[in-house]
């Protein structure tokens, strides 16, 4: 049992530190080096730039009024909850589904970090698009969740739809 719980752990922690210190190293260097909020600057031409902004509200810039801040918080906190309860669940060698919850855990707890450290919300600093086509400005922990979620998405939906082993008397 020991060993099946070192499994996972080998792959979830160190994954979730690794994305975490990443993406904080990678805001607090956007904060300190770009000079003033929604400044562009070229990194491969028009396409991607790096562009400091920040975000009070939820993705997409998703708001619930004044307390915004606060509720997406305490909706992280039980969200991370449940992701960990997954994470319990999830069956030792399901690299696939460990790794996934660890870049969402990774990237939730970033994107929380920001949310209780500033008023100012969640710093995103990546611009992606065309000219005026822009995709919205988004942060590391950002790119971790989707990929995560995505990933997450396909394991459950593969593991549910794997036919089950049943005996026959």
């Amino acid at each position: 049992m020991a060993s099946r719980i070192a499994r996972k752990a080998r792959l979830f922690w160190p994954l979730l530190f690794l994305l975490l210190l990443s993406d904080c190293t990678t805001k607090r260097l956007a904060e300190e080096r770009l000079p003033g909020l929604y400044v562009p600057h070229e990194i491969v031409g028009d396409v991607v730039r790096f562009t400091l902004a920040y975000n009070p509200y939820a993705a997409f810039s998703l708001s619930l009024g004044p307390y915004s801040r606060w509720i997406f918080v305490g909706l992280t906190i039980v969200i991370l909850g449940a992701l960990l309860w997954l994470y319990r669940a999830a069956q030792p060698r399901d690299d696939r589904q460990v790794a996934a919850l660890a870049l969402i855990c990774g990237g939730a707890l970033g994107n929380l970090y920001d949310r209780v450290r500033s008023p100012r919300g969640v710093v995103d600093f990546i611009d992606v698009g065309v000219g005026h086509w822009r995709f919205w400005t988004f942060n590391i922990a950002d790119v971790a969740i989707t990929v995560g979620s995505v990933v997450l998405a396909i394991a459950l939906w593969r593991e549910g739809s794997e036919p089950e082993n049943v005996s026959t008397p």
